[in-house]
């Protein structure tokens, strides 16, 4: 039995990562099975960690709320995919695709792996409150140039990468409203999703 893909969607602040955790608990209590999951924001601050020469050079564009080179986010998947990816596990991916090219990327990539059924699941929530929970959350790249930043790169770039799949045979996307608690969120995923 193959495993299921998951793709989340959201602005910085909507929850996703969190939603993405849950749903990982949740599916390993519903089949066991192992899961990938892929969150290039991770993978960076482990590069950023690691003292190497290329997390030197990721440290000042992610701390500014810039976009990394698209080369760079896609070798961190393609290199995840195939260090821990099988048939029968279940795929997470969050935060990627975030450009139309990412998009075209993950496409390839889940034909080479013959992966059916994309589930893209959208957190959407307002400006205003994604605005005020970035600033409850304080990570050190909340600064309100940060902040504009990346929801200037997520308007141009990350709605777009979504956008792409919309209509696609293997792609379905699930608007979920991002301004519950954090469990009503989770809840209306997991019946959308029909578990």
């Amino acid at each position: 039995m193959q495993g299921q893909t998951f793709v989340f969607f959201g602005i910085v602040g909507s929850g996703k990562g969190t939603q993405a955790g849950l749903l990982v608990d949740f599916l390993k209590a519903k089949d066991g099975k192992e899961i990938v999951y892929i969150s290039p924001g991770n993978e960076y601050r482990k590069l950023i960690e690691s003292d190497t020469f290329t997390g030197s050079l990721v440290e000042s564009p992610l701390s500014n709320g810039a976009l990394l080179p698209g080369f760079l986010t896609d070798a961190i998947v393609t290199n995840l995919l195939i260090s821990f990816l099988t048939p029968e596990k279940n795929l997470i991916a969050d935060g990627y695709p975030r450009a139309v090219a990412q998009s075209v990327s993950f496409e390839e990539m889940m034909k080479f792996y013959q992966r059916k059924n994309i589930k893209v699941i959208y957190i959407e929530i307002s400006k205003e409150e994604a605005i005020k929970r970035l600033k409850l959350r304080g990570r050190h790249d909340d600064t309100d140039e940060g902040i504009g930043k990346r929801f200037d790169e997520y308007i141009n770039n990350v709605i777009p990468a979504m956008n792409y799949f919309e209509g696609k045979g293997n792609y379905k996307i699930y608007k979920i409203n991002g301004e519950q608690s954090v469990e009503d969120v989770h809840k209306s995923i997991i019946k959308s999703l029909g578990f």
